[in-house]
Order: structure tokens, then C-alpha cells, then sequence
């Protein structure tokens, strides 16, 4: 069983999904990053010196009555809260993420089709005689023997 699961472990499926999932954990660092030091300021700025991280609103008080002048307030005093401030900044983080994988797929996918554009030389040609595939290069077809005129190289 051990054998098993060191051959299924060691597919190359595997290694790429598990590579995978942990250059996309590694992004998703990166984007929050980008969100929470990058983006949201300026936003915040803009919008009359608001942080988004700190907004809030609590349901219940905790055991040091409100109210609470940040989010780590409020959760220090134990205090039951609704983050939307946070999840404003996880749906611009997803937003961006979905962004750049939308880029990276329409990359690939125009590469794809560069590589579909260009035809490849042909091997094979018709002879003129019985009309069955030959190699291009063939001067004596195999199926009828016709002599054949050699295409030029």
C-alpha cells in the first residue's frame, strides 16, 4: 500500500497540482498584500481618510463597554462584530486575483492559437494517377508505380 501511494504521490499530475496550489497560496499573499497596503489607501484617502479594515459594526458589546475606536479594540474587549470592512477588502483581493488569471489564460490562449496559425510543411502529396497519399519526396508511386515527377526542394 505504501508502494501504492508513492507511485500516486509521484505522478505528474500530482506534483503539478500540489506546485500549483502552492505558487497560488504564495499569489494570494502577494494580491493581499497589494489590496491591503497598495489599493486601499488610496481609496481611503479618497473617500475621506477611511480604513477599511476598521470598519465595523458590533452586535454586542464586550467586556470594556463601546464605543471601540478600532476593529482590535472591539476584538480585545471581546466585543461580536460584523467585518465588512474586511470582506470589502477580500472581494477587491478576489477581483484582482480573477483579473490576472483572466490575463494569464488570454496569454496562453493567444499563444495557442500562433502555434495552430503556422501550418506545418506537408509530408505527404497526391499522386496524379490512382490519387492514393505518398510521401512528398517518393519519384515511383507504391501503389500504381507510376514514375513521378520529383517536387522541387
Amino acid at each position: 500500500m505504501l508502494k501504492e501511494f508513492k507511485e500516486f504521490a509521484m505522478r505528474g499530475n500530482v506534483l503539478d497540482m500540489a506546485i500549483g496550489i502552492i505558487i497560488g497560496a504564495a499569489f494570494g499573499s502577494i494580491i493581499n498584500s497589494l489590496v491591503n497596503d497598495v489599493i486601499m489607501p488610496p481609496i481611503g484617502l479618497l473617500l475621506g481618510k477611511v480604513d477599511f479594515s476598521n470598519l465595523f459594526l458590533t452586535l454586542h458589546e464586550g467586556k470594556i463597554a463601546g464605543p471601540y475606536s478600532s476593529l482590535a479594540d472591539a476584538q480585545l474587549a471581546g466585543a461580536v462584530t460584523i467585518n465588512y470592512g474586511l470582506f470589502i477588502n477580500t472581494i477587491i483581493s478576489f477581483l484582482i486575483i480573477e483579473f490576472a488569471v483572466f490575463l494569464l489564460i488570454r496569454s496562453i490562449n493567444q499563444l495557442q492559437k500562433k502555434e495552430e496559425a503556422t501550418p506545418a510543411e506537408p509530408t505527404t502529396r497526391e499522386c496524379p494517377f490512382c490519387a492514393l497519399e505518398i510521401p512528398i519526396k517518393a519519384s515511383r508511386c507504391p501503389y500504381c508505380t507510376s514514375k513521378l515527377d520529383r517536387p522541387a526542394d
